[in-house]
């Protein structure tokens, strides 16, 4: 579901964007976050927890939380709430520890 016409900040979602999740592709707006475009297609679990392997969803929608965090083009760990859509995107649920992200040093 999305909001069309927001009754304060007008007509928002203007530009469409094809976005893949786990290579589905979804109906998205260049204005929204990820995790927004995400559970407007009605798609809730972003990932599970590491530990109790339980499902994870959007909790804070401003970056504090760790709930979010998914794989995004390629790069583990990052916050959906807090990353726009772009047309192509590919995103992926995160189903256990990231990769270590190092430098080719190995640091």
């Amino acid at each position: 579901m999305h909001i069309e016409n927001h009754p304060v900040l007008g007509k928002q979602l203007q530009k469409p964007v094809t976005v893949y999740f786990n290579n589905q592709p979804l109906l998205a707006y260049k204005q929204q976050t990820v995790a927004a475009a995400l559970i407007a297609n009605g798609i809730k679990k972003l990932g599970e927890s590491r530990k109790l392997v339980q499902s994870r969803g959007l909790f804070c929608s401003r970056g504090r939380c760790c709930s979010c965090y998914m794989t995004i083009d390629g790069e583990n760990h990052v916050r959906s709430c807090m990353t726009k859509v772009k047309d192509g995107m590919q995103i992926y649920q995160s189903l256990g520890d990231p990769e270590i992200r190092s430098d080719e040093n190995g640091y």
